[in-house]
């Protein structure tokens, strides 16, 4: 839940010329063979000068349009929702899911012991006067602006934007060792459930898990409120 307010070699061979005569090659042979390798070195220099790209494997997928299939039947719910709420906020609405995920598992009347609300466990002091924390739209609004600046803070990294977003923008600075053990577990299963959704999975053992440990009643709960069959 947010917590303060804070300013993804080709080998080319060649034949051998067929021997004539004596054994040497012909007048005729060599003109030929010395066009080839004068267009061998040509193409050699060029390849030199102008590499072709490289691929960079540790390069992640890019971010996606739609949410995917290994989040729970009660955040599959919010999928239309999200996908525009992700769009307004400029975030990967797999970024999103995750977070709705370990927050509220998709109830929007989800409230924890420290005082947050709504789908996304937005603080109190993240809304405005006029703000109804329950409306999803509001609710989203609040806490999708909040893991942007979390975001933006960690340089692009949703690891630290997660941190960041559990335990305040605040201690994206610090070391990790004095974060607290609730923003440790946060990432600890918030991380691969992103990567697994990131990555075109169908089914994720990071969400198995977490539901098995932590979810499974706030997603009956979510399950209940939504009228989910």
């Amino acid at each position: 839940m947010p917590r303060a307010r804070t300013s993804q070699n080709d080998r080319q061979t060649a034949a051998s010329p067929q021997e004539q005569g004596s054994g040497c090659l012909s007048g005729f042979t060599i003109v030929p063979l010395s066009v080839i390798l004068i267009s061998y070195l040509l193409a050699s220099l060029a390849l030199k000068t102008n590499p072709a790209p490289s691929v960079n494997s540790e390069m992640p997928p890019a971010a996606s349009t739609g949410i995917s299939p290994i989040f729970t039947p009660e955040i599959q719910y919010w999928a239309g929702n999200i996908i525009q709420w992700a769009a307004a906020s400029q975030l990967d609405p797999n970024l999103a899911a995750t977070i709705m995920q370990i927050e509220s598992c998709g109830d929007p009347r989800a409230r924890s012991s420290a005082g947050a609300m709504g789908l996304f466990q937005v603080m109190p002091f993240h809304f405005y006067t006029a703000d109804n924390p329950y409306d999803p739209d509001t609710n989203a609004a609040r806490g999708l602006d909040y893991l942007l600046r979390s975001l933006n803070a960690g340089g692009g990294d949703a690891r630290l934007a997660m941190a960041g977003y559990n335990g305040g923008i605040g201690i994206i600075s610090r070391a990790e060792w004095a974060w607290s053990a609730q923003t440790k577990r946060y990432i600890q299963y918030g991380v691969p459930i992103y990567q697994d959704a990131r990555n075109g999975l169908s089914v994720s053992n990071a969400v198995t898990e977490w539901y098995e440990k932590y979810g499974a009643s706030l997603c009956r709960q979510a399950h209940e409120r939504l009228g989910l069959p």
